[in-house]
């Protein structure tokens, strides 16, 4: 059975420390995962999400501590959005004041209200007020009280030139079925899924191509329940629209598979196994810095180069 949506978000962040207080004090999201870039593995990879660290709730980063500000453009995620309850835009607002944090007024998208504003490296994120989410689990941390903290992604927003084709891709590859549409914005939303399943294709043909950067998303990846799921996606890709994707590469937590979408944003394919359990207690989540077993031997030269967290 395919299971629809996303499964994460992947972005690139200054100081690790700066973006570990933000996520984790300010939005009062869960670090479920300490580990290293499996390409630079002098370079931290952090993940954030819910209580279980579920697919649909993390959001990851690539943190350096030097690395230039990215220029939002066409072919990338304009914004990444969480759902909070319907009573929390007002808790939102006031935390963002207090903490100095950049944020419109709320206003309406698609009938929800929406609480748009920036972490320190610029990337551009929302708070979604969602009928019936107050009744999902929650994380609680002692930051945010339970009944205002957020409960996982809502979606994203994808700025294209051309919304067409990346439009028949979630249809046809990852499920979704168009929902709406509003001024330049096709909403597609995957049913049934209670975590990332909205993409807002937003159409911005003639403006300038993206520049990857601090607070620019890396990539998007898609939930597949298995490797079954996953091939089947694989090809589809290939039969119905003529892209190839890259081998499978195992990232431990998930197995991988990454194609760049007509667009010109960076999707991932990711499975649901084995989660991120598989190396440390739930109740422990993100408590360590995990490596995978080709740097294990390594631990000592990586840990010595690693950015300190706190």
């Amino acid at each position: 059975m395919q299971i629809n949506g996303i499964h994460h978000v992947t972005a690139i962040a200054g100081p690790a420390r700066r973006n570990l207080d933000f996520y984790s004090r300010v939005l009062g999201l869960r670090l479920v995962k300490k580990t290293v870039n499996f390409d630079d593995p002098t370079t931290w990879h952090l993940y954030f999400g819910d209580a279980g660290g579920n697919p649909g709730t993390i959001l990851t980063f690539f943190p350096w501590d030097h690395v230039a500000a990215g220029r939002l453009g066409v072919g990338e995620t304009q914004e990444t959005a969480f759902r909070i309850p319907e009573a929390a835009i007002g808790y939102w607002t006031h935390r963002f004041v207090a903490s100095g944090v950049a944020h419109d007024v709320p206003r309406k998208r698609f009938g929800e209200t929406v609480l748009a504003f920036r972490d320190p490296d610029g990337m551009r994120l929302a708070l979604v007020a969602v009928p019936g989410s107050e009744s999902e689990p929650a994380w609680d941390n002692g930051e945010v009280p339970a009944e205002f903290a957020i409960r996982g992604f809502h979606g994203v927003t994808l700025l294209l030139d051309k919304t067409e084709t990346t439009a028949a891709i979630l249809r046809d590859v990852f499920g979704f079925t168009e929902a709406g549409r509003e001024d330049n914005t096709v909403r597609m939303r995957a049913e049934g899924t209670l975590h990332g399943g909205v993409v807002d294709l937003r159409a911005a043909g003639g403006f300038l191509p993206a520049r990857m950067g601090a607070g620019s998303v890396h990539h998007i990846a898609f939930r597949a329940g298995d490797d079954a799921e996953q091939e089947r996606m694989v090809k589809q890709l290939a039969e119905t629209f003529g892209l190839r994707t890259t081998e499978q590469r195992d990232r431990y937590y998930f197995r991988s598979v990454y194609f760049r979408e007509p667009g010109g944003v960076l999707f991932e394919i990711a499975t649901d196994a084995p989660g991120f359990a598989i190396d440390e207690p739930v109740e422990d989540l993100g408590g360590a810095l995990k490596l995978p077993a080709q740097y294990e031997k390594r631990r000592a030269e990586i840990e010595a180069v690693l950015p300190a967290l706190a």
